[in-house]
């Protein structure tokens, strides 16, 4: 290829790729979907993006970096205070029994749907037994399981990438040296060990690497990304030269470390890192997916359709019968477990890196392992992309839609609040850190948050679970006025603070952007003082007229969402919908006038 070919190849894969991951997200579906047709269609119709020709030989090698990358990234969302009891047992049975039923199952089959050898149909088997956190994690964020669910198949897509990619090169160097399948054999199995060992080791250094750059050089935002790009790479690079694909266990063991090791001074926001890997992602589907040739899908479609209903239909669900028996999970719960196993980067980078080594062993149908990867990949996404949602509400795991709103703060007017908010019907959760402030909040009967909730809703690398919105109350405006702009990201829901007094002089609060309640004239210290002269908050249908000299603070509607009442936007009731209102003080009450919202009153 000519110079000028080759930029025009990488411009065309940056722009298919950013191009479809754009569209995703307007959609609201998996970019995988978009990217595997994309890539394959330039493929056909262009010479100039198929990675053979713009890389050579040596794109295996840029796969398997690019992935340790992507798993060191998914390592990072893995807090390991969301593996314990059940939970642990069951990620681990379906780590294991779902790599041992979908190797044999593969075996078992392949032969006979796909014509090939029983030595390329265990390769097949290997490659497909990963699933992946690329796959997985768009589509629940989409279906919004119940928060177990969410992270079993979390947990158990992101383990198995590294495990699949190391029984698929140890299959692969079986079958190169010794002409037979002996995976299960003694000898197998001790190369599997040292291959972790190998894994865990580089994880190690890697780990230090990372304490040295962020702990204790102190390394800012920029550099401190830049650290963790080049430990991740150079820790994988080293692995993967002493033992094949060794370095994405080390990927995942380092981010696994940096999520949960206390005093990792971890960067607040991954901005830059986290857009590095969804262009990865998408530069990896788009190239290996152009190297799929048309004429080679149409002899495996229908066997593949066959392979891809036994694994879907037979093979899962069995995976998730065995994986969840005995533990406290509801039959929905269980059987959602069973319908999501989609085939992501990681079954695609392994194809793309063994498919042309077997070709020129001549293996009995060596040159179908891309094409049915690549159709087994595409199957499984788009059917569990247009039926998790359905399925998730119709075994009844899907989350509602209601919102379920923690409150931040223990004033008295606050906990008020939360009462007021419960009794129209939602599960209220509020946090506070002083005992008086605690005690309160049990006096009322509202369902005091853990004491740690408030610190993993800062984490950047964790998700507040059971909680979709937050509205910070406490008596510290700066306090509100940081924690909105740390939890934002981590919560799928509005993050609200209560305004500070218009002129105050605080460090952040008067001039930090995010959504302030009830707009500007309710701020903090005038609903304290009002609710401290006798105003209240009360709740009624919102299709009764508001009473004089009420103000109206939040709209509840009739399935469950919270809507606040602010400045931005006019919420328009309908009939079923509740409102949830501040009363005046009564006539006469305790105390004088109310302070306008330019005065403190601390």
């Amino acid at each position: 290829m000519s110079e000028d070919d080759i930029l025009l190849g990488i411009a065309l894969i940056v722009a298919l790729a950013t191009a479809c991951q754009i569209l995703a997200g307007k959609l609201r579906v998996p970019a995988l979907i978009l990217l595997l047709p994309v890539g394959f269609a330039a493929g056909a119709l262009t010479d100039i993006i198929h990675p053979d020709q713009l890389v050579g030989e040596e794109f295996s090698a840029l796969v398997s970096l690019s992935v340790a990358v992507i798993l060191y990234d998914a390592g990072l969302g893995l807090d390991l205070r969301n593996l314990r009891g059940d939970t642990r047992s069951i990620v681990g049975r379906l780590l294991l029994f779902g790599v041992a039923f979908t190797f044999l199952a593969v075996c078992a089959i392949g032969p006979a749907l796909f014509g090939m050898s029983l030595r390329v149909a265990s390769m097949v088997g290997m490659i497909l037994v990963v699933s992946g956190p690329t796959v997985v994690g768009p589509l629940l964020q989409y279906v919004r399981p119940t928060d177990k669910v969410r992270r079993l198949l979390i947990w158990e897509g992101t383990l198995t990438d590294p495990i699949g990619a190391i029984l698929g090169a140890l299959v692969f160097h079986a079958i190169a040296t010794t002409n037979q399948i002996d995976i299960g054999r003694g000898y197998q199995i001790g190369q599997f060990i040292i291959s972790l060992a190998v894994g865990l080791v580089g994880g190690a250094v890697g780990i230090g690497l990372l304490w040295l750059t962020l702990r204790v050089l102190r390394l800012g935002e920029a550099l401190g990304t830049l650290a963790q790009l080049a430990t991740v790479i150079a820790v994988s690079a080293a692995c993967d030269i002493v033992r094949d694909d060794t370095g994405l266990i080390a990927a995942i063991v380092i981010g696994m470390a940096a999520a949960n090791i206390r005093g990792f001074d971890m960067p607040a926001r991954r901005p830059f890192f986290e857009t590095l890997v969804q262009l990865i992602i998408g530069l990896l589907f788009i190239s290996i997916s152009s190297s799929v040739a048309p004429d080679s899908l149409t002899p495996v479609l229908l066997p593949t359709l066959l392979l891809v209903a036994v694994l879907v239909l037979v093979v899962r669900p069995l995976v998730a019968f065995v994986a969840t028996m005995g533990k406290h999970m509801t039959m929905g719960e269980r059987a959602f477990a069973g319908w999501m196993a989609p085939r992501g980067i990681v079954a695609a980078s392994t194809a793309a890196a063994f498919a042309a080594p077997l070709v020129q062993l001549g293996l009995p149908g060596a040159s179908k392992v891309l094409p049915v990867t690549f159709l087994v990949i595409v199957s499984t996404v788009v059917l569990y992309a247009l039926t998790a949602g359905p399925v998730a509400r119709l075994l009844g795991v899907a989350r509602p839609n209601r919102t379920m709103p923690l409150l931040v703060g223990g004033a008295p007017w606050a906990v008020a609040l939360g009462t007021a908010l419960r009794s129209a019907g939602l599960d209220v959760q509020m946090w506070a850190g002083q005992s008086e402030e605690r005690e309160r909040i049990k006096d009322a009967g509202i369902k005091l948050a853990r004491g740690d909730l408030l610190a993993t809703a800062t984490n950047p690398r964790a998700r507040l679970e059971g909680v979709n919105a937050v509205f910070l109350l406490t008596d510290d405006d700066d306090f509100n006025a940081l924690a909105s702009v740390l939890v934002q990201d981590n919560v799928e829901g509005p993050v609200y603070r209560v305004g500070p007094p218009d002129e105050s002089h605080g460090v952040v609060a008067p001039y930090t952007g995010g959504a302030i309640l009830f707009g500007s004239s309710l701020v903090r210290h005038v609903l304290a003082a009002r609710f401290e002269q006798g105003a209240r908050f009360e709740v009624q249908p919102a299709s009764q007229p508001l009473p004089p000299g009420y103000e109206e603070l939040f709209l509840v509607r009739g399935d469950g969402r919270l809507e606040p009442s602010d400045a931005t936007r006019t919420v328009i009731p309908e009939a079923d919908d509740l409102v949830v209102l501040l009363a005046p003080a009564p006539a006469g009450g305790t105390g004088g006038q109310y302070p306008s919202s330019g005065e403190a009153s601390d």
